[in-house]
């Protein structure tokens, strides 16, 4: 019954703190869309920077929409009722603007499903003059929104604070004109970070490569990313208060974004650079704030102990009567005083990303960890109290062989008897994935090895290792990684494929819906590009890198050099000249 749905979105806004609802009528409504459930979105820390800008605004009421869970989707589907919103249980149709955060390459078949279940026409070229406009942001938007190109009606490509106000004044004013569907989608193309699909068309050679790709007059032949210069100017926390999230004890605060290390198979690290920090006074105030809410802070930030201020930082947390929490570490920046705050903070678990286990290898990927870096950073935690280990670990690198993949069991065995050796009887955790290649970075025109291989690499690891007490070996499905890598790196013809996807179950005939469409795994995982001569389909998108530049960097992998971090007045790879 529908009412038995409201009521469940009723009693989810019941549990949090901080939702804004405004008067029906009093704003123009968008509906800001996780296409995951509640739980996962939000967990995600953009997608509440983009509720909080939109409703700061005088003129806008931004409502939650996410993707139900397994056990109320099909009541959806049995009493046909449209997917509705968390704030005020309005139908996803009725809102005149639609934005949708993209995070996770898997979560395209829930972006389809959530059009179709929300009664909006799935495919852009089906939407009339009084249908919602569909917008997309977030990571994936930002490094290849081709494989969605059919589904959306405009794209943010970067960073959103900024450029989401731009878009509402245009469409407003655009509203109040009287322009055609089209003409506002025009007049949207021509704010920077905006890209609209319509507009521009590849054009195949007989091999199924591009040839070109043609834009419609007065468009930008390149779109440029939207770039946030000083993030002191915008907050970046926790804004919805609630326990139903993977972080429910945390108030997340993010420190720091982009970075600089140039790590060769981070996308982030060429997407959102160049790296930029927030200062320690603004931090403060956050974590001040924090503390009406929870007593645990969770800093993010994709190299947290390089904040140049990180031991304030952490004593600023510990100070306020608090605790924290952080993702991943740098083993090559870690202090003691940011360990000593984990301890404190009751942690268990200390995280490193080695990523690889040879050292060969780290230079290819140009990480600069060494053996002795990671032996000091467990050090360091086994005798603040820490006692579990947890590594990253990646396989099916670029030019990756045997003898490293056997490193990674050597490396593990040896850390393991060096925590024993520390009087650690904690577990050593592998947590390992599959690669997969990025667009914007050194390695996207890599192929990628059999899925065979990389699944008897992964039972090599584990079967190696399982006789060994208190060492787990993680490892994420490659079944699942192979399909994220062909979207990855996709081009526009996987919108026929979704599409396809959607009506055989989603992601369960994804291999059936490739077939149908004439795709093969071939010509998106396994075929090498050249790097010279061939388009790839997100190159009309411009992150601000020198044309040569990625080439350079795969050479320089080849040869197995590394690349130092971003510094100040470095230019090398263009980022920086052009901002």
């Amino acid at each position: 019954m529908t009412w038995h749905l409201k009521e469940k979105l009723q009693k989810i806004m019941d549990n949090e703190q901080g939702a804004m609802v405004f008067a029906p009528g009093s704003r123009q409504g968008f509906a800001l869309v996780y296409p995951n459930t509640y739980h996962v979105g939000m967990s995600n820390l953009g997608f509440q920077i983009i509720y909080q800008q939109i409703n700061q605004r005088g003129d806008t009421a931004c409502e939650r929409l996410f993707l139900p869970d397994r056990k109320t989707e099909p009541e959806y589907i049995r009493t046909n009722t449209p997917l509705m919103t968390i704030e005020t249980q309005r139908p996803l149709y009725e809102f005149p603007l639609i934005g949708v955060a993209l995070t996770f390459e898997m979560d395209y078949f829930n972006f389809v499903s959530i059009l179709s279940l929300g009664k909006v026409p799935v495919l852009a070229a089906d939407r009339g003059e009084t249908d919602p406009f569909v917008m997309i942001g977030g990571p994936c938007a930002t490094f290849n929104p081709e494989p969605l190109a059919d589904f959306v009606d405009f794209c943010i490509i970067g960073e959103g604070e900024e450029v989401i106000h731009e878009i509402l004044d245009i469409y407003y004013q655009g509203r109040e004109k009287g322009l055609l569907r089209r003409e506002i989608l025009f007049n949207l193309a021509q704010i920077t970070g905006v890209y609209v699909p319509c507009f521009y068309q590849p054009i195949y050679k007989e091999d199924g490569t591009i040839d070109h790709i043609v834009s419609t007059k007065g468009v930008p032949e390149r779109v440029k990313r939207r770039f946030i210069s000083d993030l002191d100017q915008y907050e970046a926390q926790t804004v919805v208060v609630t326990s139903d999230t993977e972080f429910k004890d945390l108030f997340l605060i993010e420190v720091a974004r982009g970075c600089g290390r140039h790590c060769r198979f981070c996308m982030a690290g060429y997407c959102y650079r160049n790296p930029r920090v927030r200062s320690l006074e603004k931090l403060k105030v956050a974590i001040t704030k924090a503390k009406e809410f929870r007593s645990k802070v969770g800093l993010m930030g994709a190299a947290i102990s390089d904040y140049p201020e990180i031991d304030a930082l952490c004593k600023e947390v510990l100070d306020q009567g608090m605790y924290m929490s952080v993702a991943s570490l740098r083993a090559d920046s870690l202090t003691d005083g940011l360990v000593e705050a984990l301890a404190v903070s009751k942690h268990k678990t200390i995280t490193l990303a080695p990523e690889a286990a040879s050292i060969r290898l780290r230079r290819i990927i140009n990480k600069s960890i060494t053996n002795e870096h990671l032996y000091n950073s467990i050090k360091m935690a086994i005798g603040a109290g820490i006692p579990h280990i947890r590594l990253y670990i990646m396989i099916g690198l670029p030019f990756e062989e045997q003898e490293d993949i056997e490193e990674i069991v050597t490396l593990a065995e040896n850390i393991k008897n060096y925590m024993e050796s520390l009087g650690s009887k904690g577990k050593l955790t592998l947590s390992v994935n599959p690669f997969i290649p990025k667009p914007f970075t050194p390695f996207q025109w890599m192929a990628m090895p059999p899925m065979g291989v990389v699944e008897s690499k992964l039972k090599f690891l584990s079967s190696s290792l399982r006789q060994r007490k208190n060492i787990e070996v993680l490892v994420d499905s490659p079944k699942e990684s192979y399909m994220q890598a062909v979207f990855a790196r996709g081009d526009r013809r996987l919108s026929a494929v979704l599409l396809e996807a959607h009506s055989r179950g989603g992601s369960k005939g994804f291999k059936q819906a490739m077939k149908a469409n004439q795709c093969t795994e071939e010509q998106y995982l396994y075929r090498q590009r050249d790097e010279q001569h061939e388009k790839l389909p997100w190159e009309h998108l411009d992150m601000g890198l020198d044309s040569s530049y990625l080439v350079r960097e795969l050479e320089t992998a080849k040869k197995e050099i590394f690349t130092a971090p971003c510094a100040q007045g470095c230019t090398r790879c263009g980022v920086c000249k052009k901002q």
